[in-house]
C-alpha cells in the first residue's frame, strides 16, 4: 500500500477521464435525481411558483444515494424552514417597510443558522436553510405589506417544500436501501480484490489502488441508517464485521503484491480469487458469506512471510462475517455517539468566524446590487451560502471548480435556449431538457469532491436558462444578470475567506497525523481480530482523509501556503504510515514494543518528542523466528523513516491555523 499512497495524481485528461469513471451506484443515483428534478419541473410550471430555478436546485441539497438519508434531510428541511418561516411572519410586519431592521433580521438569522450548521448536527443542512431564510427576507423588501408579503413567505417555504415532497416520495419508493448500498459496495470491494489475485492489467491495479486509499468510505454509514430502517440487528453486525474483514482482506492482498518475499503462486491466488469473487456474488445477490471455504490443501512450499500472510487471508475469508468472541473482547464501534453540538461547539472559535464570514459576504453581496439597484444579479447572495466551507483551501477549490461548472453550465444552457427551447411546446418536453440537464450535472457531482462541485454549480447555471420562468423564457439580460451574480458573489466569498482569520487545512492535516499513528498503535498491540479489522478500517478511512486534504491543500492563500517540503514531507510520512497495517496484521501474537515504538511517535508529531536515546529501542525477539523477523524487516523501513521525520521537525500551529517551523 506504500507505493499506492505515496503516488502523486495524475494528471490532465487522465485524471479527468477517472473522476469521470463510473462506479456501482453512479448511474442509478445520476437517474433518481435527474427524474425528481423533472417532476419538480412539472410541479413549479402547473402551480407557477416564482424562481423555479431555485427550487429544481434545491433538490441537490437534499438528495443522498441512500433513501433513508434523502428523507431525512427532506423532512429536517421542511421543518426547519416550516418553524423559520413561522417566525418570519411574527417579525414581518416589522420588516417589510424597515430596510434597517429587514438587514438586521438577515444579518442575525444568517449568523445563527450558519453558527449552528458549523457547529453542530445542522451542517448538512445548515447553509441550504440560511440561503432560503434571508432570501426570503430579501424578498419581502421587493413587496408591500399585508397580502402580497405573505404569499412571498409561503413562496419562500415552497422553495424546499416542493422539492422535499418529491424526493421523499420518489426515495420512498424507488430509492435503495442503506443496506443494498452497502452490500454493493463490499461486494465491488471484493471483486477488485479478486482482481489483483489474478493477473491484473493497469486498469485493475488503478481501481484496486483507488479502493485501497479510499478505505470503507460511506459503508460504516449506510450500515448506522440500516439499523434506523430497522435491519435486523444480526444483519447489521454481520455486514459491519464483513466491512473490516474486507479491510484486512485488501491489505493482505495488497502486501502480498509489493512485497516479493509475500507473493503468493498461480497454484494459491487463482482459488481465492474464484472464493473472492463467489462472496461478492452473495453479497449482490442481497445476503452475505457465512462458512467459506478459502482452501487450505495442497499448497505449495511457501516463504515464512508468504505462508504467514497467506494464514492471516484465510482467517479474514473464513470469519469474513462473522464475530468470534473467544477472548471477550469488545466489538469496536463504528462511529462515536455524540450529542446535537460538537465537543467545541462554544469553544472553538473557528464557528464563529465562519458563520461571521459567510453572512458578512452575503450582506456585502446584498449592499451592492441594492446600492446599484441591481437586483438581476441577486444570485451573489445565494451563491455565499453555496460556496463557503469551513477551512479557506477548501472554499477556494469549491469556488474555482464552480466557476467551471459556471462557464460549462451557462455554455449548455445558452445552447439549449438558442437551438431547443424555441421548439418546446410543452411542459413535458421542457421537463426532458431539465432532465437531460440534471442527469449530466449529477453524474458529475456524485463523484469525487475534486470534480463534484462542478456538477452542482453546471445544474445551477443550466436551471437559470432553461428554467427562468413559467414556460419558455427568452430574456438573455436576466441569464446575464444571475450569471454575472453567481460569478460576483465567488469572488467576494473568495476574497473575505482568503483574508479575513484563514484557517488552514495544513492544520488539520498536522492534526491528523498523531491520531492516525495512534490508531496503528493500538493495532500492534491489539489481539482480538475483531479489533484488528476494526482499526483496519478506520485507518484506512484517517489515510484517505489526510490524501484528500493534501490535495486541496494546494488552494491555500500564500499566507498561509506550506513550503514545498511540508507537503513532500508529509506526503512521505502517509506513505510509511500506509505500509504498516498489513504487516501488522501478520504478528502471530501483540508486539507491545512495536507498540510502544509507534506511540513515542505519536508524541512526537504531537509536539512531545521522547528522549533521544529511547527513539530507537529494541523489539522484543522474535516469538516464531523467521516469519516474525520479515514482518519486523517490513515494519523498521517505515518506522525508521517517521522516526527521522518526528526527530527533526517539530511543527507548532497557533489557535488560528497559521503554521510555523520551529528547530
Amino acid at each position: 500500500m506504500a507505493t499506492l499512497a505515496a503516488d502523486r495524481p495524475p494528471s490532465g485528461l487522465a485524471r479527468l477521464a477517472g473522476l469521470l469513471a463510473p462506479f456501482p451506484g453512479r448511474l442509478d443515483f445520476a437517474v433518481q435525481l435527474a427524474a425528481i428534478s423533472a417532476l419538480v419541473t412539472l410541479v413549479v410550471e402547473v402551480y407557477q411558483t416564482p424562481e423555479p430555478w431555485l427550487t429544481i436546485y434545491i433538490v441537490f441539497f437534499i438528495m443522498k444515494p441512500d433513501r433513508t438519508r434523502s428523507i431525512i434531510l427532506a423532512l429536517v428541511m421542511t421543518t426547519l424552514v416550516t418553524l423559520l418561516i413561522g417566525f418570519l411572519f411574527l417579525i414581518a410586519a416589522r420588516v417589510v417597510d424597515d430596510p434597517l431592521n429587514r438587514v438586521v433580521a438577515m444579518a442575525l438569522l444568517s449568523f445563527a443558522i450558519l453558527f449552528l450548521g458549523s457547529a453542530s448536527k445542522l451542517k448538512p443542512v445548515g447553509n441550504t436553510i440560511a440561503l432560503v431564510i434571508v432570501y426570503a427576507l430579501d424578498k419581502l423588501g421587493g413587496v408591500p405589506s399585508g397580502e402580497i408579503a405573505t404569499r412571498a413567505l409561503l413562496y419562500a417555504w415552497l422553495f424546499v417544500g416542493i422539492p422535499a415532497a418529491v424526493a421523499i416520495a420518489v426515495s420512498a419508493a424507488f430509492g435503495p436501501s442503506p443496506r443494498r448500498l452497502a452490500e454493493r459496495a463490499l461486494a465491488h470491494r471484493l471483486r477488485l480484490g479478486a482482481a489483483m489475485l489474478r493477473r491484473p492489467d493497469a486498469r485493475a491495479r488503478k481501481a484496486f489502488a483507488e479502493a485501497l486509499r479510499e478505505g470503507p468510505g460511506e459503508i460504516p454509514e449506510w450500515l448506522r441508517l440500516a439499523g434506523v430502517e430497522r435491519v435486523a440487528p444480526a444483519v447489521v453486525a454481520a455486514l459491519a464485521q464483513a466491512n473490516r474483514s474486507t479491510a484486512v482482506i485488501l491489505e493482505l492482498i495488497d502486501l502480498a503484491g509489493r512485497a516479493p518475499e509475500a507473493q503468493w503462486p498461480e497454484a494459491v491466488r487463482a482459488p481465492l480469487a474464484e472464493t473472492l469473487a463467489d462472496m461478492a456474488g452473495i453479497l449482490d445477490r442481497g445476503g452475505y458469506p457465512v462458512d467459506v471455504n478459502p482452501g487450505a490443501d495442497d499448497d505449495p512450499a511457501l516463504p515464512p512471510l508468504a505462508a504467514r500472510a497467506l494464514v492471516q487471508l484465510r482467517s479474514a475469508m473464513a470469519g469474513f462475517a462473522e464475530q468470534p468472541s473467544s477472548d471477550g473482547a469488545p466489538e469496536p464501534a463504528e462511529g462515536e455517539k455524540s450529542g446535537f453540538f460538537r465537543d467545541d461547539a462554544f469553544t472553538n472559535p473557528a464557528h464563529v468566524y465562519y458563520a461571521l464570514k459567510t453572512t458578512s459576504a452575503a450582506l456585502f453581496c446584498y449592499f451592492v446590487y441594492s446600492i446599484l439597484d441591481w437586483p438581476g444579479i441577486h444570485t451573489c447572495l445565494i451563491t455565499c451560502y453555496i460556496v463557503a466551507l469551513e477551512t479557506t483551501a477548501e472554499t477556494i477549490e469549491k469556488i474555482t471548480l464552480r466557476i467551471a461548472g459556471c462557464v460549462i453550465g451557462a455554455a449548455f444552457g445558452l445552447a439549449t435556449l438558442l437551438f431547443v427551447l424555441p421548439h418546446v411546446e410543452s411542459v413535458g418536453a421542457l421537463m426532458a431538457i431539465v432532465f437531460a440537464g440534471a442527469l449530466a450535472s449529477a453524474w458529475i457531482s456524485a463523484g469525487s469532491p475534486r470534480i463534484g462541485y462542478v456538477g452542482f454549480q453546471l445544474a445551477l447555471a443550466f436551471y437559470i436558462c432553461v428554467a427562468q420562468g413559467w414556460g419558455p423564457s427568452f430574456n438573455m439580460s436576466d441569464i446575464r444578470d444571475r450569471i454575472v451574480g453567481i460569478l460576483f458573489g465567488e469572488l467576494v466569498v473568495g476574497a473575505i475567506f482568503a483574508s479575513v482569520r484563514p484557517v488552514s487545512v495544513a492544520a488539520r492535516v498536522d492534526r491528523a497525523f498523531p491520531a492516525l499513528v495512534r490508531r496503528l498503535a493500538a493495532l500492534a498491540g491489539a489481539a482480538n481480530p475483531v479489533v484488528q479489522s476494526g482499526l483496519v478500517a478506520a485507518a484506512q478511512t484517517d489515510l484517505d482523509a489526510i490524501t484528500q486534504d493534501l490535495e486541496i491543500a494546494r488552494y491555500e492563500p500564500k499566507a498561509i501556503l506550506p513550503a514545498p517540503e511540508w507537503f513532500d514531507q508529509r506526503r512521505a510520512m502517509a506513505a510509511d504510515l500506509s505500509a504498516l497495517p498489513g504487516p501488522m496484521l501478520l504478528f502471530p501474537a501483540p508486539s507491545e514494543g512495536i507498540r510502544r515504538r509507534v506511540e513515542r511517535i505519536a508524541d512526537a508529531l504531537s509536539g512531545a518528542p521522547a528522549p533521544a536515546e529511547a527513539a530507537r529501542a529494541s523489539i522484543e525477539p522474535a516469538a516464531d523466528g523467521d516469519a516474525a523477523a520479515a514482518v519486523r524487516a517490513l515494519i523498521d523501513r517505515p518506522l525508521s523513516a517517521l522516526e527521522t521525520i518526528a526527530a527533526h521537525e517539530v511543527q507548532v500551529i497557533d489557535q488560528r491555523g497559521f503554521r510555523y517551523a520551529s528547530a
